[in-house]
C-alpha cells in the first residue's frame, strides 16, 4: 500500500515460559510419562498444559513447594480478558457472526465458547499459586522469577528480561507459543506508533518514525530486546537462532487474534472484565450465564453506538 496510517512500534503477543530445568529432571520425566503416557515437554495443546500444571501443583522441588501455572486474572484494567481470550479463541469463540457484523448470539456464547471458559476456570482452580486472584503481567513474571511456578502466561515483551534473570533464566527457561485445541490462536498485544494530528511537532514525529522504520534500525531494535515486525528482520535466515525466544515469537505472531477494534473499546473491555472475573475468580454463576450476560452487555454498547 502507498499509505501508512501507523506502524507497529512493538510487536507483542501472549505466550508462555516454562522451567526447562524442572522439565528435564530425569525422575520427573519418568514419573510424568508413567502417569500420562507422553513426554514431559512444552505442551502443544491445552489438555497437555493442564496435565503439566496438575503434575507440578504443590510438588516439592529443591526443598520448595511449587505450583503449576500463573495465568492472567486481573480485573481492574484488561488482564483477565487478555488471558482468557487465548483459551476462548482455541475452543471456537467468535466475537460475532462473520457474515453479519455485531450479531453475537451463538458466537460469543456458543457451546464451544462455554467449554473454553469452563476450562480457564478449571485451570485457575486447580493449578495456580495461592493469591492468584488479581494477576497480570508483573505478578505473573514475579511468580516465575521467584520460582513459584512451572509455567507462566505472559506477553512476549517480558521474555528478554526473564531470559537474563540470574535465578530462572539462561538454561533454566524455555518458551512456547499459546497451545492449540480445536483452533489455534494467541492474543495480540503490542503498541503502534503514529503522528498525532493536533501536535505542533508533526514533522519531527514523522521524521522519527521514518528513522525508526529503517531495516537496520529495526534489526538493532530486535537485537537490543525490542520486538520488530519488519519482514526483513523476522524473515531473515538467521532470525530463529538470533535469540532463544525468537522461534516462539515467530510462531506466536503467526496466530494472533485481537479484541474488538471499535471506538467503544473501553466499554466493551470493561464488560468482559466484569463478566469473566465474576465467573472465573469469584465463582459466581455458570460459564453460560457469564457469556450470555456478555452478549447482552456488548449488544447494549453497540445499540448505543447505533450499530445494531
Amino acid at each position: 500500500t502507498p499509505n501508512y496510517w501507523a506502524l507497529p512500534a512493538m510487536g507483542d503477543v501472549v505466550g508462555w515460559t516454562y522451567r526447562k530445568d524442572w522439565f528435564e529432571k530425569p525422575e520427573l520425566q519418568k514419573e510424568f510419562k508413567a502417569k500420562y503416557g507422553h513426554d514431559l515437554a512444552a505442551p502443544k495443546t491445552y489438555d497437555e498444559l493442564k496435565q503439566i500444571a496438575e503434575f507440578f501443583q504443590k510438588r516439592e522441588i529443591d526443598g520448595k513447594t511449587v505450583y503449576g501455572a500463573s495465568i492472567y486474572t486481573e480485573r481492574g484494567s484488561e488482564g483477565i480478558t487478555m488471558g482468557v481470550t487465548n483459551v476462548l479463541y482455541d475452543w471456537g469463540f467468535q466475537y460475532d457472526n462473520p457474515k453479519k457484523p455485531y450479531e453475537m448470539e451463538g458466537f460469543v456464547n456458543s457451546a464451544d465458547a462455554v467449554k473454553g471458559l469452563e476450562f480457564y476456570k478449571s485451570l485457575y482452580d486447580c493449578c495456580t499459586p495461592p493469591g492468584s486472584s488479581n494477576v497480570y503481567m508483573v505478578e505473573s513474571a514475579d511468580a516465575f522469577k521467584s520460582g513459584q511456578v512451572a509455567m507462566q502466561m505472559n506477553f512476549a515483551f517480558t521474555w528478554p528480561g526473564l531470559y537474563k534473570d540470574e535465578k530462572v533464566g539462561g538454561d533454566k527457561i524455555g518458551f512456547f507459543p499459546n497451545p492449540a485445541e480445536k483452533a489455534h490462536f494467541a492474543q495480540l498485544g503490542g503498541q503502534g506508533i503514529s503522528v498525532v494530528s493536533y501536535s505542533d511537532k508533526r514533522d519531527a514525529a514523522l521524521q522519527y518514525i521514518k528513522w525508526f522504520a529503517q531495516p537496520e534500525v529495526q534489526a538493532k531494535w530486535w537485537e537490543l530486546g525490542g520486538f520488530s515486525c519488519l519482514n526483513s528482520v523476522v524473515n531473515a535466515p538467521d532470525f530463529t537462532k538470533s535469540q532463544p525466544y525468537a522461534q516462539a515469537f515467530l510462531d506466536s505472531m503467526a496466530i494472533v487474534k485481537d479484541f474488538w477494534a471499535e471506538p467503544s473499546y473501553a466499554s466493551l473491555l470493561q464488560a468482559m472484565q466484569k463478566r469473566v472475573h465474576n465467573y472465573v475468580v469469584a465463582g459466581n454463576g455458570t460459564a453460560k450465564e457469564a457469556l450470555d450476560g456478555l452478549v447482552k452487555d456488548w449488544s447494549d454498547v453497540f445499540k448505543d453506538d447505533g450499530k445494531i
